[in-house]
């Protein structure tokens, strides 16, 4: 093995997704060296994959609304965005030469859609202040005597910057580097990390044969989803999702999942309703399937009278005792509130994101771990989630804009004190 390389940064950003750049470009806006470090052969490689069908860059709801969506998070992520808020980052999209526009949903998307512009003009911008990248560089942890050490395409390297910044992800699709191996090196020095969990993922029902050979991958149109989280609130989204081979997944979904999984990993499952009718009251379904079908099929009265389509139709089957389904009245309210029972989580590599990280006590208000000085903190490493619709990428930039401005503060006082 050749022996290790000497690299000696000013600072040294580990992690190039939005976290990771932006610190980046914090400290080199103020004359920092830069070296940015990251597993893959090209930096924010996730960062494009979510651009693909659409870069959803963040959200246009009003501020209060927009910071709930947080959950418990929401005073921790309430600092990063106090000063770096979804209008903030709009400015700095546009400042880029990339203009952008609001959904109809509220989300705000670039002009074009794709991510790939932006990121191009950014990486140039980086560039251009002396940024230096450093890819197929794979972050190993730290040598015995407290160096970072990396695997490159050129044998080991070690280096001991001035300051550090972490912005590796969380646990979700390790084949673009956010892969949660990070957990046991933090662990070893005495740093609190919470489980990775998935976040905005798919949840398994276990249908039967019959609905998987006919539906598995067709949409759910038009419903209402409900679940009651584990505080006894009731919380309800409208849109659409996708029947899987073994559940459920999409938008829809994704809006719920946090509260689905946290009743998962109490109880052992969760119960999803929907509302497969959700423009046609209780009263009128209740009226127009107690009228005499005359040599109607249940099937047709379904589709003719409540408007349901040949899937929300076998859903009804799937979820629905034989004997209701005779019943005006019970068919009526299973048409409103069909019970789903969700018995687990796709795995964590195939989420959107995860949940779980660096716990918030372990990091100081710049986001630098209390344990180990000089070095910062930033994204989905971090012990907060949320659901998508820009919400999860609005606050990766301004993590990892504060881990920025704290990293310079902290060179700041390291010049002062010599």
């Amino acid at each position: 093995m050749a022996p290790p390389t000497p690299l000696s940064p000013t600072v040294a950003v580990i992690g190039a997704g939005p976290a990771g750049l932006m610190a980046a470009e914090v400290l080199a806006a103020s004359g920092v060296q830069v070296d940015v470090f990251d597993a893959m052969p090209s930096v924010a490689r996730k960062f494009l994959l979510a651009g693909v069908g659409g870069m959803n860059i963040t959200h246009s709801e009003d501020k209060p609304a927009f910071l709930e969506r947080y959950r418990e998070a929401t005073p921790w992520v309430t600092d990063w965005l106090a000063d770096w808020d979804a209008d903030a980052l709009r400015r700095w999209i546009h400042n880029l030469g990339v203009e952008t526009f609001v959904g109809s949903s509220g989300r705000v998307f670039p002009t074009d859609m794709k991510a790939a512009p932006l990121l191009r003009a950014w990486l140039s911008r980086l560039r251009a202040g002396g940024v230096r990248f450093h890819t197929r560089h794979r972050w190993t942890g730290w040598t015995e005597a407290g160096e970072l050490a990396f695997d490159s395409p050129t044998g080991t390297v070690v280096l001991r910057p001035e300051a550090t910044i972490l912005a590796l992800g969380g646990g979700s699709w390790s084949r673009l580097g956010s892969d949660g191996a990070w957990v046991p090196w933090l662990g070893q020095r005495h740093v609190r990390v919470r489980s990775l969990r998935p976040a905005n993922c798919g949840f398994i029902a276990g249908w039967s044969s019959k609905l998987v050979e006919r539906f598995a991958g067709q949409p759910l149109k038009q419903v209402i989803a409900s679940t009651t989280d584990t505080n006894g609130n009731r919380l309800s989204r409208r849109g659409e999702c996708v029947v899987t081979a073994d559940g459920l997944e999409g938008s829809l979904i994704y809006a719920l999942s946090a509260e689905l999984r946290d009743a998962l990993e109490e109880h052992g499952e969760a119960r999803l309703e929907f509302d497969l009718a959700p423009d046609r009251p209780i009263e009128q379904l209740e009226t127009a399937l107690s009228a005499p079908r005359k040599g109607q099929s249940l099937a047709s009265v379904l589709r003719k009278r409540a408007g349901l389509d040949p899937l929300k139709v076998s859903l009804l089957h799937e979820c629905t005792a034989r004997d209701a389904l005779q019943d005006p009245p019970k068919l009526a309210r299973a048409i409103k509130a069909l019970p789903v029972t969700l018995r687990g989580t796709r795995p964590l590599d195939e989420a959107i994101s995860s949940a779980g990280g660096i716990v918030r006590a372990e990091l100081d208000e710049q986001l630098m771990l209390k344990n180990l000085r000089g070095v910062f903190c930033a994204g989905e490493m971090l012990d907060w989630e949320a659901p998508t619709g820009g919400y999860l990428l609005t606050a990766c930039f301004a993590s990892g804009r504060i881990a920025g401005l704290g990293a310079l503060r902290y060179l700041q006082q390291l010049s002062e004190t010599t």
